[in-house]
């Protein structure tokens, strides 16, 4: 019998991550005053996308921005979630080629660092997007047999700061090995709409490092949905990011389809939600600024959906685990 796997992933040979991000991107620059954007195209050709940082942004330009961010592999809608009785804006994801959309491009894998020279400053920020797939520099790759081909990159960084021309070359030339004319970098801080929205589309994406982390066959997860509730905007980063991870950790659901024994998912369902971790219950903001804002000294079990659906179509059972709290989500976006 063939493996129907095996036909599922020969279909990602066919996509180009940053060939549909760009389509994206390129509607967002042409729509970008009803978005609240600003499109900054350098001399060197590359184009800047201001989602957040001197521009006020919207909620479409994150809904946008987090389309991009995936490849263009996933659909994001915004909806209203309701969360025991309590109505809050959220997104929803649908993504199709989990392993591609979420760990290929999305993930937040990539720490862009530009180093200083002279009078230029250099520029830094984690880098998320189909760029990474071009560049291909971190370990998560050696699961991704994809191999990206595009003479565009799309490249989306949590930034106040916008990119120099100098920075933009590096990027393209330097990492992607590509023209600064086919370079496209979105920005938007987390205490922004567009940052918040993209954050909350971030959920699927969670979900899967932390089955990743667990030793999980990711390439056995052929589809994806997800939902989170969207944080209202923080007064600075600081109070946005714990927002933002408190919307995933006490609010966010995911339902992920996988073809594989079951005994791989029961080896590891008890660990999966957020609730596995023993700081689970705290607010995040309160976690991060007691580790001196460094995630690494956040019990890594933490990171994850507060609730999770597995159902494996090779034995036709669902898995469940985990809890939403909603009164911590409440609170941390109503509390001040």
């Amino acid at each position: 019998m063939a493996d129907p796997l095996a036909a599922y992933h020969d279909t990602s040979s066919a996509i180009s991550l940053n060939d549909r991000a760009a389509a994206i991107v390129e509607h967002m620059i042409a729509e970008q005053a009803s978005f609240g954007i600003a499109a900054h195209r350098l001399e060197n050709g590359a184009v800047v996308l201001d989602c957040g940082s001197r521009a006020l942004g919207s909620l479409e330009a994150g809904r946008l921005y987090a389309e991009a961010c995936l490849g263009g592999l996933a659909d994001v809608r915004l909806r209203t979630l309701d969360l025991d009785g309590w109505s809050c804006p959220g997104v929803e994801v649908d993504v199709r080629h989990p392993l591609l959309a979420c760990m290929g491009s999305q993930l937040a894998g990539w720490a862009v660092e530009v180093p200083r020279e002279g009078d230029d400053a250099g520029f830094y920020a984690l880098g998320s997007g189909p760029a990474r797939a071009l560049c291909r520099k971190e370990r998560i790759f050696d699961l991704i047999e994809h191999r990206e081909s595009s003479t565009a990159a799309v490249l989306a960084m949590e930034s106040w700061g916008l990119p120099t021309e100098r920075a933009a070359d590096w990027i393209a030339e330097g990492c992607c090995r590509l023209s600064a004319e086919g370079l496209y970098l979105l920005i938007a801080p987390t205490a922004s709409l567009a940052g918040s929205v993209q954050v909350a589309a971030r959920v699927v994406e969670v979900a899967l490092y932390k089955l990743h982390r667990s030793g999980f066959d990711l390439t056995t997860v052929f589809a994806a949905f997800g939902s989170c509730p969207v944080a209202p905007i923080a007064a600075d980063d600081l109070a946005a990011v714990g927002r933002t991870n408190d919307g995933i950790l006490y609010g966010g659901r995911v339902w992920l389809s996988v073809h594989c024994e079951d005994a791989a998912i029961e080896a590891i369902l008890d660990e999966l939600p957020s609730s596995a971790s023993a700081d689970y219950g705290v607010p995040f903001g309160d976690l991060y600024e007691r580790a001196c804002a460094d995630f690494y000294q956040i019990d890594a079990l933490l990171f994850s959906p507060a609730e999770l659906y597995i159902t494996n179509a090779k034995s036709g059972r669902t898995h469940h685990v985990g809890r939403l709290a909603p009164e911590i989500v409440r609170e941390s976006f109503l509390g001040g």
